[in-house]
């Protein structure tokens, strides 16, 4: 701390709602994560994690084309 940022770096901002944090990310698929899922993609193959978020355990990745089904309700 000093005297022109009076607050420590370390300290998170307060979140409003129910706003995830994590859809800054690039890693994150946006319309699947505002359905309430995990979201979360495997950079290199491309699979999307469609469990629920917060979710027990390891994700559980699928296919692009699945996650797109998902994401467009088919």
């Amino acid at each position: 701390m000093n005297a022109e940022y009076p607050v420590a770096a370390t300290e998170a901002a307060p979140q409003t709602g129910d706003a995830r944090p994590d859809l800054s990310n690039a890693n994150i698929r946006e319309d699947l994560a505002e359905q309430g899922r995990c979201a979360l993609v495997h950079l290199p193959s491309g699979r999307t994690c469609l469990l629920p978020l917060r979710h027990q355990g390891p994700c559980e990745f699928h296919r692009p084309e699945e996650a797109n089904d998902v994401a467009t309700g088919r």
